[in-house]
């Protein structure tokens, strides 16, 4: 079944049309999502909660783009949100404003965990890694992000992220100079 025929199927208020589409991109969504924010936990909730937003959006899809890159860009924005408040709340707790809530996020991936006696090493580096990440521009970091971590083709980057392609080429080419920049300073330091 093409997008436009699922669209099509899920307008007219077909249920299993909707389940299809959530299958067809729920890995991806998640993993997008999962790329921003780093914990299982709140991506899964953010991966719902894009859906939830495509289902109520659906109607208003003109077909401009591929379904996909729609979808993608909608996980984008939500886990980048979720990221700003995130910052904002964590600011807010360290003047002494806000919840107790412990704002610490576990960054860990079970696929990082296979060996035991790496964990804490490993640990260590995914922290470093994902600061690094976060302390990029915004965009450079959605780019990257999307690139590594979601596996999108530079062309799908364009789509979701409303720009040219030699725009994103850019970006990624800027935050791999940032990222080992960061990273060369990171480890200088430790060493």
């Amino acid at each position: 079944m093409t997008d436009q025929e699922l669209v099509r199927q899920i307008n007219s208020g077909d249920d299993k049309a909707f389940r299809l589409l959530v299958d067809r991109h729920q890995k991806l969504v998640l993993h997008t999502c999962l790329g921003f924010v780093q914990d299982r936990d709140d991506a899964e909730d953010l991966a719902q909660e894009v859906f939830v937003d495509v289902y109520h959006s659906l109607p208003k899809f003109r077909g401009d783009s591929k379904l996909s890159t729609w979808i993608y860009r909608m996980a984008v924005n939500r886990s980048l949100n979720f990221v700003r408040d995130y910052k904002r709340r964590r600011f807010f707790q360290a003047i002494g404003i806000g919840s107790s809530d412990d704002f610490n996020r576990d960054v860990a991936d079970e696929s990082w965990n296979s060996r035991p006696d790496h964990e804490v090493e490993n640990k260590q580096r995914r922290t470093n890694l994902y600061h690094a990440i976060n302390s990029l521009p915004e965009r450079q970091r959605v780019a990257f992000t999307l690139s590594k971590l979601d596996d999108l083709s530079y062309q799908d980057i364009a789509g979701v992220m409303g720009l040219s392609l030699s725009s994103v080429e850019s970006l990624i080419h800027r935050a791999k100079l940032g990222l080992q920049k960061k990273l060369y300073q990171c480890y200088k330091k430790g060493s």
